[in-house]
Order: structure tokens, then C-alpha cells, then sequence
């Protein structure tokens, strides 16, 4: 029989308590019964089902994303033009002068925590399974180069950091977007 003790650890009648095998923060690994040795290993929070934060709905803002779920957006350059973030050829990222078209709406997917599109909803993708530095949209699957975050006027890789990037700070019809490393310049602000 096990209970909680201290606040923090779950102990069981020998006074020995559960701790995560060999202290690995991995998914899946294995929880086993040892001495105290007080390491974070074997400390744990109980959170009450009904205490739980849920996760955002249509509407409600994602504040670990900085998006609206599901709520209809247009991504406009901080370029002199302000054109708008487009497609051509159905794939391809691209600026372009507004035409309210379904090429230049986007909206926050909260289950595949991906950004979309609304002419087919497939999601923002660093091509090559982010192996490059140009941009597309691509069939959902949540690989970690679909999934980027809005702050401080930027889109942010969530893993690799690279930010969506107006390629050679062109502000011209059609100029191709990318990512690129962090330099702060309003080709890379929206």
C-alpha cells in the first residue's frame, strides 16, 4: 500500500518511495520502488481530474502558441508593402497583395497544435522534413517541422527556433518565404 507523504513523496509502508527508474525525464520509463534520497526523481504532484487545465477550445486562446484555436486569421508582413502570407501553385509561401482569398486564410489547429490553411487545411511545413530552409503546406502529421508558435510578432519553429522569413527581405508581389535564424528585421515580423 502506498500514500502520499510529505506533500511530495508516495511512500509505501517500509518507508521506501516510487521514484522515475534512473531519474530519466523520458516518455514511457519505468517507475520502480527504492530508499529516500530525496533527488527529483522521487518527487510527485497529485492534481484532483477536476483541477486538471483543460485544453483550449474553438475561440479560446492557446497562450503556449499565442493563436486563437480555430479562429480564421489573415499573417501580414511588417514590410512597407504589407502584403500577405500566400500561396502559389497551391503549396509554395509566398507575400502577396490582399485578395481574400482562401490562400491567405489561416487558422491554429489545438489537436494537431499546427498552423493551416483554409483553401485544403493542410499545415505549415519546412520542407524536406525540415531540412531545408523554404516553406510549403503539407499533409497534417505534427512532425516538428509543422509546428510553429506566434510571439512577439514572429513565427517560431517550436524545436528548432527558425523564424518565418521573407526571403532576401524582398518586398515585392511573390517573393518566397522561408525561415531563417532570428535577426529581428521586419522581414521576419508579421
Amino acid at each position: 500500500m502506498f500514500r502520499l507523504k510529505d506533500g511530495t513523496y508516495i511512500t509505501n509502508e517500509r518507508g521506501r518511495v516510487m521514484e522515475v527508474s534512473g531519474g530519466l525525464d523520458n516518455e514511457n520509463q519505468n517507475i520502480v520502488v527504492n530508499n529516500r534520497n530525496g533527488k527529483v526523481q522521487q518527487k510527485w504532484k497529485v492534481i484532483y481530474v477536476d483541477e486538471y487545465p483543460r485544453e483550449p477550445v474553438k475561440g479560446e486562446l492557446n497562450k503556449k502558441f499565442g493563436l486563437y484555436v480555430e479562429r480564421p486569421f489573415y499573417i501580414i508582413t511588417a514590410l512597407k508593402s504589407n502584403r500577405y502570407l500566400d500561396l502559389i501553385n497551391n503549396r509554395n509561401m509566398v507575400i502577396k497583395t490582399p485578395n481574400s482569398r482562401n490562400t491567405q486564410i489561416w487558422w491554429f489547429d489545438q489537436k494537431s497544435l499546427t498552423i493551416k490553411t483554409k483553401l485544403n487545411s493542410q499545415s505549415f511545413d519546412i520542407k524536406n522534413s525540415g531540412r531545408t530552409n523554404q516553406m510549403q503546406i503539407w499533409s497534417t502529421n505534427s512532425g516538428w517541422f509543422q509546428i510553429f508558435k506566434f510571439a512577439d510578432g514572429q513565427f517560431i519553429n517550436w524545436s528548432n527556433n527558425k523564424v518565418l522569413d521573407v526571403t532576401g527581405s524582398k518586398d515585392e508581389e511573390g517573393s518566397a518565404v522561408g525561415v531563417a535564424g532570428n535577426n529581428g528585421r521586419a522581414n521576419q515580423k508579421w
